[in-house]
């Protein structure tokens, strides 16, 4: 644990792509892999984003300019060549016969003349030859894909990764705008009608209104609406709510018919598909931003929410032939807006505590609408950009909702600060009951500097209720009905203080009391209960007392162990009895313990120290033991029993010329062998290539066996 003046020296989000050496570049690189995979799972699959376009869109440029410097960092695995994120488990799956691939992104004027200097060169077309664009305004929705046979709608389906989608055929056979057979007598036997599902700002604001006043869910954006609303189980919800559909697209056709983009929309019309009024034909760069601007200056009178404007090469032999580069396609582009802004007053500023403890400031603003939402909330991050900002009560603040997310301050009006403002003080206690201590941590490869946290872990009421939350979640225990509302409830009725209360509420049923006096009652008594959503409850909490131990390890909320983290400590453990063990010697101070759990691949000194505070606390210990009685905890997947490297731990070291590091690593996990990242004692094998360094020297220092390349794939075999 880092105190505030003691950062970290090398600090590599502070320095430039072209000032990183190569290794700072690999560490930076790896940190902006798990960063942006988290922001894809968390906008793709839980419809939550947590980050603004502007700045998802930032790390998405540094990563790719980091590779662009350090090619060999670009491996199979690379978020370069991947789009979105996994598809979610609620849904079925299903396998786009075209990927569908994601547009790279133009921020600024020259920007767009590069893209179309770009499509000329690769052309190679004379001075004087036009090229002709088809330009549409960048809808901010859900993207599907719908597939006709015989000109019936059969399948329909998300993004999800590029190549794997979510099946939500029921869902979108809901929708009014998109037909349930094809108008026209040319359709081609099999056609993929790809676009858009948005919500209106009208229908989002109604819909809020509704979920507000009966409980449920409000979303942030019309965005999240839309797709939450289409990502339903029940198709019934997803009837209920206003969502449209605009074509612009596709994906496997019969036959095409039409020879270019703009002909394609007008058969899409001609079929029963709504499609965008405002596409207009470009002929000139300059035509291009003049459209953009045009279009900027109508967003905010726009019932439906758009980001930007998508520029494609009309004709498609021109397409064609211009193809595919990575996750992309050459012959189109997204040219984003600015994010908007607008100013108000900061009323407040309140502290709220995270489920880790984290304290993050918020200020609490005037109303004001800004892209046609009301925001009356802003992330201050933490105290260094309240200091940054010197944002103070009563200050006039410009803010941004960047890619109608997340509203930010970019900063004070600070002429018309009022007189009596003073700068804010950062507490030093943390705002629960108990008032524990908060301490500075810093945030490994973090770009904001420090966080200041609560102490009180599970004794903080804060953190209790932000624990239990999480333990319940889809990605941990994943318990059907025990959602957010009913954890709040039971944790404030004192019935779930702690995880291991989860699994005797049913026995414990029946001799509850309400908070508030009275008698012994039954949930299933409690007004919003029931006796079939009671007994679905217990039945549920039931099917999930036996669990894998890489979930049960995730669903203990332990500070900088998520789900990545997780599995690698599952997989290098094996059994809960072995990590649970080293977690009590590494408590104890025990090196050796540190070396070995060190020596785990994706595993370093942050999530150690972490691992280390927590088994230290006897009260953490306790709670653990108690949920542990409660279930049975699954050992890891056991590796192949015929494999010769199966439980062997290898470190591979200098460069691989058969195979990428990561091909290497993922032929090694198959065959259930361990890959750590340092050489130790216990390593049982160190591969060395051309260029080995210190890993082959400590390998010979301890006496652990060298392979060669060679040597290695044919005992891998």
């Amino acid at each position: 644990m880092t105190t505030l003046g003691n950062m970290p020296r090398n600090d590599t989000t502070k320095l430039t792509v072209e000032e990183l050496s190569e290794k700072q570049a690999k560490a930076e690189h790896a940190r902006l892999a798990a960063e942006i995979a988290e922001h894809d799972r968390r906008y793709y699959q839980d419809d939550a984003p947590a980050v603004s376009d502007a700045e998802y869109d930032a790390l998405r440029r540094r990563y790719g300019a980091i590779e662009a410097r350090f090619p060999r960092l670009r491996s199979a695995e690379s978020l370069t060549r991947h789009v979105g994120a996994a598809p979610s488990a609620r849904f079925a799956k299903v396998r786009h016969a075209v990927p569908m691939l994601s547009l790279d992104n133009a921020f600024a004027e020259d920007d767009v003349r590069d893209f179309v200097g770009r499509i000329r060169r690769f052309l190679r077309l004379a001075d004087d030859e036009e090229v002709v664009f088809s330009a549409e305004p960048k809808i901010d929705g859900l993207s599907m894909s719908l597939r006709y046979e015989d000109g019936a709608l059969v399948t329909g389906a998300t993004r999800g990764d590029g190549s794997v989608g979510e099946d939500v055929t029921a869902n979108v056979k809901t929708l009014e705008d998109i037909p349930k057979r094809l108008k026209g007598k040319t359709i081609p036997a099999v056609c993929e009608v790809r676009g858009e599902v948005y919500m209106t700002k009208q229908a989002f604001l109604a819909l809020n209104k509704r979920q507000a006043e009966s409980g449920g869910q409000v979303f942030a954006n019309p965005r999240n609406a839309a797709a939450g609303s289409l990502r339903q189980k029940d198709p019934s919800i997803t009837a209920s709510r206003p969502l449209g559909f605009f074509a612009y697209a596709w994906g496997e056709m019969g036959a095409l018919p039409a020879d270019t983009q703009s002909g394609m929309i007008e058969w899409f019309a001609s079929c029963g598909f709504k499609t965008n009024p405002l596409t207009k034909i470009c002929r000139s760069v300059e035509g291009l931003l003049a459209f953009h601007h045009e279009i900027e200056l109508q967003r905010g009178s726009l019932d439906y929410d758009i980001d930007g404007v998508v520029y494609k090469v009309d004709r498609l032999d021109w397409q064609e032939r211009l193809g595919f580069v990575s996750r992309s396609p050459r012959w189109a582009i997204a040219h984003k807006f600015p994010a908007e802004k607008a100013t108000t007053v900061v009323r407040d500023i309140e502290i709220q505590v995270g489920r880790t403890g984290t304290l993050t400031p918020v200020a609490k603003l005037e109303p004001v609408t800004v892209g046609g939402v009301v925001v009356q909330n802003a992330t201050l991050h933490n105290e260094e950009e309240i200091k940054r900002l010197d944002v103070r009560q009563g200050d006039i603040v410009t803010i941004q909702r960047a890619g109608d997310v997340i509203p930010q301050v970019l900063g004070v009006v600070v002429e018309k600060r009022p007189r009596d403002a003073r700068p804010y003080k950062f507490p030093t206690k943390c705002p629960c009951p108990l008032h524990s201590d908060v301490v500075r941590e810093t945030i490994a490869g973090g770009a904001e500097g420090a966080r200041t946290h609560c102490t009180g872990e599970f004794a903080c009421p804060y953190q209790a209720l932000g624990h239990l939350e999480h333990f319940v979640s889809r990605r941990a225990f994943d318990i059907d009905g025990l959602g957010e509302k009913q954890i709040a409830f039971f944790y404030e009725q004192e019935w779930i203080e702690e995880p291991a209360d989860i699994f005797t509420l049913r026995e414990r049923n029946g001799k509850l009391r309400l908070k508030d006096g009275g008698k012994k009652t039954r949930i299933e008594d409690i007004e919003g209960f029931g006796e079939i959503s009671v007994r679905n409850l217990f039945n549920a909490i039931e099917a999930r007392r036996e669990i894998p131990l890489e979930r049960f390890i995730y669903a203990l909320g332990i500070r900088h162990v998520g789900e990545t983290t997780a599995v690698a400590l599952a997989r290098g453990y094996g059994s809960w009895t072995a990590f649970h063990d080293a977690c009590g010697k590494l408590a104890a101070g025990d090196d050796e313990t540190r070396q070995e759990m060190d020596a785990l691949d994706q595993i370093g000194d942050t999530v150690i120290d972490s691992l280390r505070d927590y088994f230290a606390e006897a009260h953490n210990r306790r709670r653990v033991e108690r949920l542990a009685a409660q279930v049975r905890i699954l050992d890891a997947e056991k590796p192949r029993a015929e494999s010769a490297i199966a439980g062997k731990t290898v470190v591979f070291t200098g460069t691989l010329e058969k195979m990428t590091r990561d091909e290497a690593k993922a032929s090694a996990e198959r065959l259930g062998a361990k890959v750590a990242g340092s050489v130790s004692r216990k390593t049982d094998y160190v591969v060395a290539g051309p260029g080995a360094g210190s890993k082959l020297g400590k390998a010979k220092e301890f006496g652990v066996k060298i392979l060669s390349e060679d040597e290695w794939l044919k005992l891998a075999r």
